[in-house]
């Protein structure tokens, strides 16, 4: 196939844009190089027959239009989002008008794309979310499909958006969309605002390792290869209209999930060890929920997916890249808002 990813050059979109190229896909990475975004993340395929880049803002209309007129994809992989709940604390117009208002002007420029091929059945349009957009667990109980939509941030309100738009145009115009809902994202070229490569590069550095409230939150973690593999099995598979909790079945507390980091850097990095020494519990963030976990049993039985990476396994991949790849993290510390608290102006 041939595919537009947009948020190509993030995180989780960089996983997809290597996987895919890898798998032998065609793929458009459209991008907007904001401050989270990094081109070396996906260097190693930039040289490929099968790999295009458009710099260009999924606000911006007309340059949409002309990358669908232009390059003619089969489908559409849309990952481009803020998505930082402190950054959304302070400043949630971006996350309004990126989320909300640049996931319209995608599904309309999709919309208009699918038409001019003729409607084709094989035409996907796959949305890709968070876990965040239900709100918060107890100590019980996982997300399924099936949760009603609870956010608490303006990153998750804008996110719920989001979902309900992609919803919305496959009732109301017959878009042939997939939906998934993804846990807590983790691996090599994470941006390190984040929690995990916050904890890795800071004791690195001998710096505090900062942890919101007691360290009490619960998440679930997904290795970003496994995500990656789970988002490719969703667009080729899924059932149209169908939405897809994707989950990493490895649920850690954040002070846990610190103590194992900091465990496996003693021994990878002895210097300054114990590195748990570190560890410095600050204010929470405004509205933190406690507890989020994934029933993955749909894109299980459904699509015969499931993760083939635990947390000791991940974190011990994630810290050696790290440790590897200094030349990558070492110019983004430089950008805007990293190594400032942020989420504190409510």
């Amino acid at each position: 196939m041939k595919l537009l990813v947009t948020g190509g050059a993030g995180f989780i979109g960089s996983a997809v844009v290597r996987l895919a190229v890898a798998r032998g896909h065609h793929v458009v990475n459209l991008d907007a190089l904001t401050y989270a975004a990094c081109l070396e993340n996906v260097a190693s395929v930039a040289d490929s027959s099968c790999y295009a880049f458009e710099h260009a803002d999924i606000r911006d209309r007309a340059a949409l239009e002309r990358i669908f007129a232009t390059h003619r994809p089969d489908a559409v992989m849309h990952l481009a989002a803020e998505s930082h709940v402190d950054r959304s604390i302070d400043g949630p117009a971006d996350f309004i008008e990126t989320n909300i208002t640049g996931t319209f002007n995608l599904l309309e420029a999709a919309r208009a794309h699918w038409h001019a091929l003729g409607r084709p059945e094989s035409f996907r349009f796959h949305h890709i979310s968070t876990d965040e957009v239900f709100g918060s667990l107890g100590p019980d109980g996982q997300f399924t499909e099936e949760t009603p939509y609870d956010p608490r941030s303006p990153y998750s309100a804008s996110k719920a958006a989001s979902d309900h738009l992609v919803r919305a145009w496959f009732h109301t115009y017959g878009l042939p969309v997939v939906l998934s809902n993804c846990s807590n994202n983790y691996g090599p070229y994470h941006f390190p605002e984040k929690l995990i490569p916050v904890v890795i590069l800071n004791a690195l550095h001998d710096r505090p390792i900062p942890v919101y409230g007691q360290g009490q939150n619960v998440r679930d973690w997904l290795y970003v290869e496994d995500h990656a593999d789970a988002l490719l099995t969703v667009l080729e598979h899924g059932t149209p209209g169908h939405s897809y909790a994707i989950g990493g079945e490895n649920e850690a507390t954040n002070i846990d999930l610190v103590r194992r980091i900091c465990a496996l850097l003693d021994i990878r990095h002895p210097q300054g060890a114990p590195h748990d020494r570190l560890i410095t519990f600050v204010a929470d963030r405004p509205g933190h929920d406690l507890r989020y976990a994934i029933n993955p049993a749909r894109i299980r039985r459904e699509l015969g997916w499931r993760p083939s990476v635990t947390l000791d396994e991940g974190l011990a991949r994630t810290i050696d890249w790290y440790l590897a790849n200094e030349t990558w993290w070492r110019p983004l510390l430089a950008r805007h808002g990293l190594g400032q608290r942020l989420g504190t102006k409510a």
